[in-house]
């Protein structure tokens, strides 16, 4: 059984002071894909690219990591420029569509269902990612969600925590950032946010914190996880990386995960840790290759 990935792919311009842009593939959930097929997971990808140059460029570098593209291109690729600080850490602006045809997705018997980023919040397409995802609700299937949000995209914080909450009830796993979680639900603690996202219903939250600890949770065990030292190009893709190992460790595995020990969660934070690290240390979103050290 295959995992399916719903999101968009785009290219990521990264301007940083004193050097040329350079031009790369990427896109959250088209991330998650590339480094679901890099660790030999059989994925597809729905997603929406144009019939231009960048398109091609996308869907050929995907395809090169080993993941089943379901679009019909046309028209212009989306882009996103990652404005890049000293520190390695990027904003970013973007030029956006999202209408993916979900006809191309015919089945219902996948192992797992991802969806996310700005996919999850941007019309038309949203309504592709609430269609597929009941259909995941009425399966067995392993469901996440990572809403790696972008205010200046999703607009209005009141009616994008509506949507974030709606979908994050409707599935088994929920990574999100720091930065996700504060923008979501302000002068909250970690604690407290993890505490309010488990209460719709999910039964494990990873919280990313950048350098810091990450932390997973069950509504029985919750662990704090250090991020280890590691020499960072920039952090790219470091968000996808993390959410990919939990995707690659988790589904088919079974047990509820609201049984999940605390043993068991801090093995899914070190292996999530360890993949990121490898992303971060080199330019763009590079997730790593099953066989990579740590990977």
């Amino acid at each position: 059984m295959s995992i399916l990935v719903i999101g968009e792919a785009l290219i990521d311009i990264v301007s940083s002071a004193g050097t040329p842009d350079r031009y790369s593939p990427g896109g959250a959930p088209a991330n998650v894909a590339l480094g679901l097929g890099r660790l030999g997971d059989d994925v597809e990808l729905l997603t929406d690219v144009g019939d231009d140059f960048h398109g091609g460029f996308l869907l050929a570098h995907l395809r090169e990591s080993n993941v089943r593209v379901h679009a019909r291109p046309t028209g212009s690729t989306s882009t996103a420029r990652a404005l890049l600080s000293p520190d390695g850490s990027a904003e970013y602006e973007f030029s956006l569509r999202w209408d993916p045809d979900a006809s191309l997705v015919d089945r219902g018997d996948w192992a797992a269902i991802h969806v996310g980023s700005i996919a999850a919040f941007l019309s038309p397409g949203a309504g592709a990612v609430d269609s597929l995802l009941q259909r995941g609700t009425d399966s067995s299937a392993l469901l996440s969600f990572d809403p790696n949000i972008r205010p200046s995209i999703i607009g209005d914080q009141q009616h994008a925590l509506a949507r974030f909450e709606s979908l994050a009830s409707q599935v088994d796993v929920v990574k999100l950032s720091d930065v996700d979680a504060d923008w979501l639900y302000p002068g909250q603690s970690a604690e407290a946010q993890i505490d309010r996202i488990l209460r719709l219903g999910v039964d494990l939250v990873a919280l990313t914190c950048g350098s810091d600890d990450s932390i997973l949770s069950t509504t029985s065990a919750r662990v704090k996880v250090p991020t280890g030292a590691v020499l960072v190009s920039d952090t790219i893709g470091a968000g996808d990386t993390f959410m990919t190992s939990l995707v690659h460790d988790l589904h088919g595995s079974g047990p509820q995960l609201q049984g999940l020990d605390e043993v068991a969660l801090t093995r899914l934070g070190e292996n999530a840790s360890r993949r990121a690290a490898i992303t971060v240390s080199r330019a763009g979103a590079d997730l790593p290759w099953a066989g990579e050290e740590g990977a």
